[in-house]
């Protein structure tokens, strides 16, 4: 049977980018931006990704993080922020950073190595000042952005 004329053979199909098995998103502190980060791409990518998140700096746990990712059925796997020393493993396929200090950081640990670095900027909602309902808008605008820029970057459906 002859090929459908508008789809190539198997053998010619443009070859899909081909999953990380290791991911690390890095921001400012861990508090904010990395584990928002961390916890979609933890519900997006498949089991066999390891993903993992840390913070130039250690910073504190954020409620309003918390809260954000409720609203969309999800809950963080760490509530402590860490920084990439404190990590249990230093191997990544691919490093995404969301801040330009975190880009900073990331560029010099991988002078040396193979790793492929990616900056995605990502505002710091902490930055929002105004009524509760104002902050909160930042935060999912975080959220949902992250999410976009992950099922854009991976090609997961959404």
């Amino acid at each position: 049977m002859p090929a459908e004329p508008d789809k190539l053979p198997d053998d010619l199909e443009p070859a899909k980018a081909a999953t990380p098995g290791a991911v690390l998103f890095i921001c400012g502190m861990n508090s904010i931006r990395s584990p928002i980060a961390e916890t979609l791409a933890r519900g997006l990518l498949p089991s066999t990704v390891y993903i993992a998140s840390a913070g130039v700096e250690k910073g504190e746990p954020d409620h309003f993080v918390d809260e954000v990712l409720a609203e969309v059925g999800l809950k963080r796997i760490s509530t402590h922020p860490k920084t990439f020393e404190e990590l249990e493993d230093h191997y990544f396929d691919l490093i995404i950073t969301l801040s330009p200090k975190a880009h900073h950081m990331a560029l010099e640990l991988t002078r040396t190595t193979s790793v492929h670095v990616e900056y995605w900027p990502t505002p710091d909602p902490t930055l929002v000042r105004g009524r509760r309902s104002q902050i909160l808008d930042a935060y999912r605008d975080v959220r949902d952005n992250l999410k976009h820029h992950i099922q854009e970057r991976f090609n997961q459906a959404i």
